[in-house]
């Protein structure tokens, strides 16, 4: 995608498609304005005559120009006159970049950044259009004979007055770094896992350290985790031909001496539960349980592009879990890096059994906050839906910050709690915790469980099992949370 900040008047344009606004009430926004004035009052015509009434998301598209280098403009309704709030601007260009894919519209110019947007300037309204518009225009090819896609989209120029032009142009570059993260992101995700396997993560990463030269990659052999008392996170690996990985990422953007910022994603390439099996329903959308691996992988690429001044370490714990006469059985015993014993009483909880080991890894890095990142737990989306993804901590700050940084990036997150007495649950008879505390409060014992790794350091958890991937006729990686961690690691540069 080509992506370009355009200062020059509407009418003088040549493209596609211009994207302009229109209030309820008739009401034109500025450049609805000067086209209608440039265009013989025809956009005033299509609205008046009721095409449009103007509520938010409503589109029309006018493809007869006469007499102008624009071959078609796309009216988009942005409710009541008056600031937008920022999850309605989303929609708004939403509803915009879906009605142009089928019209196979190959450039657009954009005017929709001159909304007044709640508390929003150029810069956060430009990166919004590049995030939304190129999110929407993904779509799926590696693996099909035929790669047509529905959009033809390949260009996006962001209209701005010259006064606005560095804030668009620094919105731009930001957004183009998370969409290119979340690209990436959503490719891994999409990917069967006969070819995303441990192994291919590692390799992906390898090949972003040559891309950045900010980013240093170590791959940690089975050999090199059994060296280091891993035995919780090679538990799981047992039932697997494919061997496990700990994927190791260094990006080095601050001060030397500057404590890293850790960020841990679950890695599992492919669950079928191990001998605790998943029903076959569905099975085939357990290849996304290596998201949280993969937005690791593409928030390092976005801060990569970025050149944030941090130090940050990713750490992607990578492995499949299957059932064989090898795997982890109910009952079982293990032993985790910690020196923690963990009885395993449900083998499809071991998500925590990799994490575990990862977050006692981590404290090796002296590190000044922790964040894991997990499709873990079906039980989120029973209490968050798939709007929200669930974040647990430690930490009351780093857990305010991670919330408030996804209000900004339209990537929602809600707090759950983590108290005491949900730790009562992971009692075991035989060693010192379970893997599981049953049916009740299942986001916040898995979170529980964590905890009891994470004691060393200011840490928090997103549980992005409902928000990772989408299912239905839909189905597809989403790329959450790269928006929410990028945000988050923008401000903490800023700071």
């Amino acid at each position: 995608m080509d992506y370009s900040v355009e200062t020059a008047p509407l009418e003088e344009l040549q493209c596609d498609c211009v994207i302009v606004g229109v209030y309820q009430d008739q009401q034109l926004s500025p450049s609805a304005t000067a086209l209608n004035n440039s265009t013989n009052g025809l956009i005033k015509k299509i609205v008046s005559r009721g095409d449009l009434s103007g509520k938010n998301g409503e589109t029309v598209l006018i493809n007869a120009i006469p007499d102008s280098k624009i071959e078609s403009i796309l009216l988009v309704g942005l409710g009541e006159n008056k600031p937008l709030s920022g999850k309605n601007y989303k929609k708004a260009l939403l509803a915009a970049v879906n009605s142009l894919k089928k019209p196979q519209i190959k450039s657009i110019v954009c005017s929709l950044a001159e909304c007044d947007v709640e508390g929003r300037d150029w810069q956060w309204k430009s990166r919004h259009i590049i995030e939304v518009f190129n999110d929407a225009a993904y779509q799926f090819t590696h693996t099909k004979s035929d790669k047509e896609t529905e959009s033809k989209l390949a260009k996006i120029s962001i209209a701005a007055p010259e006064t606005e032009r560095a804030l668009a142009q620094a919105g731009l570059l930001q957004g183009k770094a998370v969409a290119e993260g979340m690209d990436l992101t959503k490719y891994l995700g999409d990917l069967p896992g006969n070819i995303c396997t441990p192994t291919y993560l590692a390799e992906q990463a390898i090949e972003l350290s040559k891309k950045y030269a900010s980013l240093d990659v170590k791959i940690l052999e089975e050999s090199d985790m059994a060296s280091l008392g891993m035995g919780s996170f090679l538990s799981v690996s047992r039932g697997s031909r494919q061997p496990a990985k700990l994927i190791t990422l260094n990006y080095q953007g601050g001060d030397k001496n500057a404590k890293p910022i850790v960020l841990i994603g679950k890695g599992l390439t492919f669950d079928a539960g191990g001998i605790s099996l998943k029903p076959a329903a569905g099975m085939e959308e357990m290849k996304y349980d290596m998201c949280g691996g993969a937005s690791v992988l593409g928030t390092l690429l976005a801060v990569a592009q970025m050149q944030l001044p941090l130090n940050i370490v990713g750490l992607i714990p990578s492995s499949e879990n299957m059932p064989d006469g090898d795997a982890n059985k109910p009952g079982d015993i293990v032993t985790s890096m910690s020196g923690k014993t963990i009885e395993i009483v449900n083998t499809d909880a071991e998500g925590r059994l990799l994490l575990c080991d990862a977050l006692t890894y981590a404290e090796r890095y002296n590190p000044e906050v922790v964040i894991d990142i997990a499709t873990l737990t079906g039980a989120v989306g029973v209490a968050l839906g798939r709007v929200a993804m669930g974040v647990l901590g430690n930490d009351d700050a780093l857990c305010n910050d991670l919330i408030a940084a996804g209000e900004i990036a339209n990537d929602s997150a809600w707090r759950l709690p983590l108290w005491e007495e949900y730790q009562e649950l992971l009692k075991s008879n035989f060693a010192d915790m379970s893997n599981s505390g049953g049916k009740d409060a299942g986001t916040i014992t898995a979170a529980c469980f964590l905890a009891r790794f994470a004691e060393k350091f200011r840490w928090a958890h997103l549980d992005v099992a409902a928000t990772a991937w989408r299912t239905g006729p839909t189905k597809g990686a989403t790329g959450r949370p790269v928006p929410l961690l990028s945000q988050y690691l923008i401000n903490r540069a800023n700071s």
